[in-house]
């Protein structure tokens, strides 16, 4: 047993080592950069006092040539351009040591509020999304997602809340094996444009792309309208060199002509285009650096080969619109409003967008869901590099349609390694549903908790948080918190049955149910509650669901007279030493003998 826990602890350090290996190398790369840019500077400061001196030696004193003015404006040239790169030298540097910094301070359980909290994806009628901190600052989402894109981000959450189907589990799960040690493809990804989570809205994006043209098409109509606009120019260097105006004013009848056929449909492209250019071009550099990485998955492979296809690579052609993008963001500023006339400026831009979106505009949807699938799989290949000690849970076939849990050591992701107390629970056709009774503050809502994420991990096709997981596919459905709602009338016991009401309707599905419960029905009398979730655990076993209850009124234990062998009492427990409540979090057989609200109560200062 030493032997493998001393095995176990060299591979978790060996992630951490790395990283750190990797930081010092970017903190002695931002220290030289320090020093080349204090030196280039000072050389920037006495290239401009030796100009000012020259200067005054020319025209002062004209002991020289003026063209030795041109040696210092020469040099301050070179010297900007060598500072330039210097600072996005150091800037890289940078972003790769935070890069590496937030990696570590996951595996040192230091993680929350460093990243992205997914709180757009929040559904506040989500069958367990909520209970199970998917979304949020602290929550499963933020510690798992190194996306850059929202494509990304969202593959990510669809993942985490719907789950998959077995065989796109299992394919996953080697593709993660894969990328988990591509160290380098996610620090390129990590340092590209960390200021620039620019906007850039997917669906509005694809929405447009796959948008009927609007403007005449074809080469013939965007060479029209350069001759036009060359027209226009040249009509204005005829007028300045004969001062005839003809040639100018016919032109601009042409081209108001022009305007009035084709200005609103220019617009109506123009303005349904929402990103911006620097969005885009993020999104096109992520392209570019997958399209290179070289893959031995299948999968891999032909996700790679799908963004190289044709004669100009999806990169190349998000890059394009990117610049089509910068056109139009520059329409409303006066320069193009003053060239809208002479140039066509909204005709030529709308027609080049629209030439894009006829060549690209197909493929689009497809670019943003590769680019999204290899974000998100990037995000679960850190998490399991990261954490190398969590295994991938290994699936069985359901029997007789029936659902089956077998963790050992289960342990929660968002609680530190040292905080946390694992335990193992079996869940199968012989124990379908556990009744944990136990005191409060004894670990129950946590244990259910435990139990859900790492089911979410598994159905996503993550690493779990345990020594080892077997089960079935399964759905999820929990019901661990839950409030009134004055808003819309509501108790907090009629807001739990209407819940409870949707992980029933989610039972009635293929995959078996996982359902977890806190505190059932606790907002009714003791009388009412045990009827009521009796009812209802005889009502999912009969859908072939599994599931944990968990209790701190006694008198709910007394089900399992009714329900039969299939449910199984156990309980966490509490010890009073020295004046204090202790908990140690441990799942033990049977029913809690005693309950703790008294000597609660009483330890703050409650006399009763």
């Amino acid at each position: 047993m030493g032997d493998d826990s001393d095995a176990l602890r060299g591979n978790v350090a060996e992630p951490k080592a790395e990283y750190s290996s990797r930081l010092e190398k970017y903190l002695k790369k931002i220290a030289e950069r320090d020093r080349v840019h204090l030196r280039v500077g000072y050389a920037k400061l006495l290239v401009i006092v030796a100009g000012l001196a020259l200067a005054w030696s020319v025209l002062a004193k004209h002991f020289l040539s003026a063209y030795w003015l041109i040696a210092p404006v020469a040099a301050y040239l070179l010297l900007t351009i060598l500072h330039g790169r210097v600072l996005r030298a150091k800037e890289r540097a940078n972003t790769a040591a935070e890069f590496y910094r937030k990696g570590i301070t996951r595996m040192e359980d230091r993680w929350a509020g460093t990243g992205q909290t997914g709180e757009r994806f929040r559904d506040a009628n989500h069958v367990y999304a909520e209970d199970l901190d998917l979304f949020g600052r602290g929550c499963l989402f933020e510690l798992l997602s190194t996306a850059r894109l929202p494509m990304g981000e969202r593959q990510l959450a669809v993942w985490l809340s719907e789950g998959s189907e077995i065989s796109a589990i299992l394919e996953r799960q080697k593709l993660i094996e894969e990328l988990r040690d591509k160290l380098d493809l996610r620090e390129d990804l990590a340092v590209m444009g960390e200021d620039l989570r620019a906007r850039l809205n997917p669906e509005s994006m694809m929405e447009w792309a796959e948008r009927i043209s609007i403007l005449p098409g074809g080469p013939m109509w965007r060479a029209v309208m350069a001759v036009l606009a060359l027209g226009a120019a040249a009509g204005i260097v005829y007028y300045f060199e004969t001062a005839t105006l003809w040639p100018l004013l016919s032109v601009f009848v042409v081209e108001a002509v022009v305007l009035g056929w084709l200005r609103r449909k220019a617009h109506t492209v123009i303005e349904n285009v929402d990103c911006n250019g620097e969005g885009l071009l993020l999104f096109s550099d992520i392209l570019e650096r997958l399209e290179r990485e070289p893959f031995v998955a299948p999968r891999l492979q032909a996700l790679a080969a799908e963004l190289k296809q044709g004669n100009e690579p999806a990169s190349a052609a998000i890059r394009t619109f990117a610049r089509i993008v910068y056109w139009i963001d520059a329409s409303d500023g006066v320069l193009a409003k003053m060239a809208e006339l002479p140039f066509l400026y909204s005709v030529q831009v709308g027609m080049a967008a629209e030439a894009w979106r006829r060549r690209w505009g197909a493929k689009m949807r497809r670019w943003a869901e590769l680019t999204g699938e290899m974000e998100a799989l990037l995000s679960l290949a850190a998490y399991s590099y990261e954490h190398p000690a969590d295994p991938f849970p290994e699936f069985v076939d359901a029997k007789e349609g029936v659902g089956f849990f077998d963790g050992e050591e289960f342990g929660h992701p968002l609680i530190a390694a040292e905080k946390c107390v694992r335990n193992s629970v079996r869940l199968d056709a012989q124990t379908r549903v556990l009744l944990v009774s136990g005191s409060n503050m004894s670990g129950k809502s946590t244990f259910l908790r435990i139990v859900g994420i790492n089911t979410v991990l598994a159905m996503a096709g993550a690493p779990i948080r345990g020594k080892r997981l077997r089960l079935t596919p399964l759905r999820i459905g929990t019901r661990i918190r839950s409030t009134d709602s004055l808003q819309e009338g509501r108790s907090s016991f009629f807001t739990e049955i209407l819940h409870i009401r949707k992980v029933f309707d989610a039972a009635n599905g293929a995959v078996p149910m996982l359902f977890l419960f806190d505190e059932l029905l606790e907002g009714t009398n003791s009388k009412d509650r045990r009827i009521g979730a009796e009812g209802l655990i005889q009502g999912l076993l009969k859908r072939h669901a599994i599931g944990i209850v968990t209790t701190h009124d006694l008198a709910l234990t007394e089900i399992a007279a009714a329900v039969g062998n299939v449910l199984r009492n156990m309980h966490f427990e509490d010890q009073v030493a020295d004046g204090k409540m202790k908990f140690d979090y441990r799942l033990r057989e049977g029913v809690v003998e005693k309950s703790n609200a008294l000597e609660l109560m009483r330890l703050i200062g409650l006399e009763t």
